[in-house]
């Protein structure tokens, strides 16, 4: 089943919930702290630390969750975007389809894997395409769910493009379903923004029959 979200919402339902710590620290600062608590977790665990292959999996392991994949829980890292005149006057929708999606779920920690697809109407300025994929991973690198993750996608296309013609599809697999309680590995989830002239059920199912094509 396609699970639609209301692009509409008030901001504050899909910004990220943080705190003032997002800024308190520098990175050095985080990841030193982080491998702290990490060691503290893998030696409760039992796991002997002064052996050559674990001993320095803290840092390592704190220096991943600062630098790469919640790199996106802090805005100095959000992509700059450059935007091109329509010089050739495009107005059909244009899609990236199969962006690679890795995030990671906010309940377990373990990985969100999929494929992400973006389309919008270009108005007066188009976006460089590999400048899609930045936003996806920009808000991708954070403790996600997939609802919000599809909703932030879609904001910031349209803040960035300054108008609401944009749909985005997010189809993932979540480990937190595969690899523990229900281990079931076959499972997908498919959530959809749709926005602006995207809401026509035509241009809809336009958008819907690209990204199901092979």
């Amino acid at each position: 089943m396609l699970g639609v979200l209301n692009p509409k919402l008030n901001s504050a339902l899909y910004n990220t919930p943080l705190t003032e710590k997002v800024f308190a620290l520098d990175d050095e600062e985080k990841i030193e702290k982080i491998a702290r608590h990490f060691s503290q977790i893998m030696e409760t665990l039992g796991l002997d630390l002064s052996d050559d292959s674990l001993n320095d999996t803290p840092r390592r392991v704190a220096k991943m969750y600062v630098q790469e994949i919640f790199s996106g829980l802090h805005p100095k890292n959000k992509p700059s975007i450059s935007l091109f005149d329509n010089k050739y006057g495009y107005d059909k929708m244009l899609i990236e389809k199969n962006i690679t999606l890795y995030s990671h779920c906010e309940h377990h920690f373990v990985p969100i894997i999929g494929k992400v697809h973006v389309a919008y109407i270009p108005h007066d300025k188009v976006i460089g395409l590999s400048k899609i994929n930045r936003i996806v991973q920009y808000y991708a690198s954070r403790p996600q769910v997939q609802e919000r993750l599809n909703l932030q996608i879609i904001e910031g296309l349209k803040e960035i493009l300054n108008h609401n013609d944009v749909a985005v599809v997010i189809e993932a697999n979540h480990l937190c379903v595969a690899s523990r309680g229900i281990r079931d590995t076959n499972s997908m989830t498919t959530t959809a923004s749709f926005s602006g002239q995207f809401e026509n059920e035509n241009i809809k199912q336009e958008f819907l029959t690209y990204i199901n094509k092979k």
